[in-house]
């Protein structure tokens, strides 16, 4: 009896000691592990914040723009958008951006699903799983930004199939060449702390190609007219992007120290400048001062200082919200009223040229006379200016080209347009069935 006793006690001993060992495993990972706990709660909270403001805000800025039949369809895209390119950042669009490098042109497929991630992403002292979460809300971004070149008549199965796709086409290889470290970033020294190039130059080039593709709508001229159907929702949706963007910007140093609080810093003194800038353009043509454009100013002044808001002083912040208030005004201008193209809420002359425009005044910006941090190891003012220049030609070109190709494949399938009578009547009942105020 004893005998069996103490076998049954040695097998007992044995299986609580080979549970034991993963558990001690564990825990010896867990000690090993670099992640540094503050800068890892940073990231996570930059992270949330991002997706609270500035998703919403985006739906919100366009929405108020549009005429009151069509706003719902505007807010239900980017949600829509929102919700299917988290999916496939998830399955895919993490790795082909982010994944190991060995071309420098897209990553590999080491992070298929999220699966094989790193405890810390190189050269940081946060999880690749945090990493992974915050790049995806500048991925959610882009398509979200593009939505305003096409409201009041695209199709909602082609709005969905086509940013779907240009996550992957474009989106993915235009992040792995600069923030991956791909050929843009290691063998150039392209620079773009926050998204300048990466997100609103992408998106800006691509609504616009997507505009041209795509026609006017049927009542461009007096659409271009008038500021909107709810100036307050345009108000309230860039205050929701201004602050959510303060928090990618701090969140992009991916830790919470100087460089951090310097973007933060430098990010709001831009936007900042850029509302009242554009407020002081709109009187000076003859316009009153109004909501739209504090806040159309506002996501002028977020492109335009994104390549560098880590990089500079809040006195250079300062004359780069004076610029992108000019340039975003102008560009506006340009396209509608001289060029005729129906880029219906500007999003080429918001993202795309201002973020163009803070890319390659970023070579300049940098420079230590001028209260920059310095350019990198074995680079010039001459060295940078090339890679900046070769960045944005890069980017510009192949986001057209890319993204004509997708809106052309995805029509194959799914028409661009709805029709005649679906756009005059509003998207709202005939794409989704339900209006802004339901009636009895």
């Amino acid at each position: 009896m004893n005998d069996s006793l103490r076998h049954h006690g040695a097998r007992a001993l044995a299986a609580l000691a080979l549970l034991l060992v993963p558990t001690l495993a564990y825990a010896q990972d867990a000690g090993l592990d670099p992640a540094d706990s503050g800068d890892t709660a940073w990231l996570l909270a930059a992270t949330l914040l991002g997706l609270l403001l500035v998703l919403p805000g985006i739906g919100l800025f366009y929405s108020g723009r549009v005429r009151t039949q069509s706003m719902l369809s505007v807010m239900t895209q980017t949600v829509a958008v929102t919700a299917l390119v988290s999916l496939l950042w998830i399955v895919v669009g993490y790795t082909l951006a982010f994944g190991t490098v060995s071309n420098g042109w897209l990553g590999s497929g080491s992070a298929w699903m999220l699966i094989d991630l790193g405890n810390v992403r190189t050269d940081t002292l946060v999880p690749e799983s945090a990493y992974a979460l915050f790049e995806m809300v500048f991925a959610l971004a882009a398509p979200a930004l593009m939505i305003g070149a096409w409201v009041d008549r695209a199709r909602f199965g082609w709005v969905l199939g086509f940013c779907a796709l240009w996550s992957l086409m474009v989106y993915a290889p235009i992040a792995h060449w600069i923030w991956g470290g791909g050929w843009l970033a290691t063998r150039l020294g392209t620079v773009d702390y926050a998204g300048g190039l990466v997100v609103h130059t992408s998106a800006g080039v691509s609504a616009l190609i997507v505009a041209l593709l795509m026609g006017r709508r049927e009542r461009f001229a007096q659409a271009a007219a008038r500021n909107g159907g709810l100036p307050l929702l345009t108000l309230v949706g860039g205050a929701m992007v201004w602050a959510g963007s303060l928090a990618l910007a701090g969140g992009s140093a991916l830790a919470a120290g100087d460089d951090a609080a310097m973007a933060l810093i430098n990010t709001h003194v831009a936007i900042a400048t850029a509302a009242l800038a554009w407020l002081l353009l709109d009187r000076l043509g003859g316009t009153r001062p109004g909501p739209t454009g504090l806040a159309r100013g506002a996501l002028a002044g977020l492109a335009l200082i994104a390549p560098v808001s880590a990089y500079t002083s809040p006195g250079m912040a300062v004359v780069l919200g004076l610029v992108a208030a000019l340039v975003a005004k102008g560009t506006a201008r340009l396209v509608q009223v001289r060029l005729q193209v129906d880029d219906s809420l500007s999003v080429f002359a918001g993202q795309g040229m201002t973020g163009i425009a803070g890319t390659m005044l970023t070579a300049l910006v940098l420079h230590p006379a001028l209260g920059g941090t310095g350019y990198g190891p074995g680079m010039t003012l001459a060295h940078q200016v090339v890679g900046q220049a070769v960045g944005v030609v890069a980017v510009v070109a192949w986001s057209a080209i890319a993204t004509a190709i997708a809106a052309l494949m995805v029509s194959m399938a799914l028409p661009m347009r709805v029709t005649r009578d679906e756009e005059m009547a509003g998207l709202d009942a005939t794409s989704h069935g339900e209006a802004l105020l339901q009636q009895d």
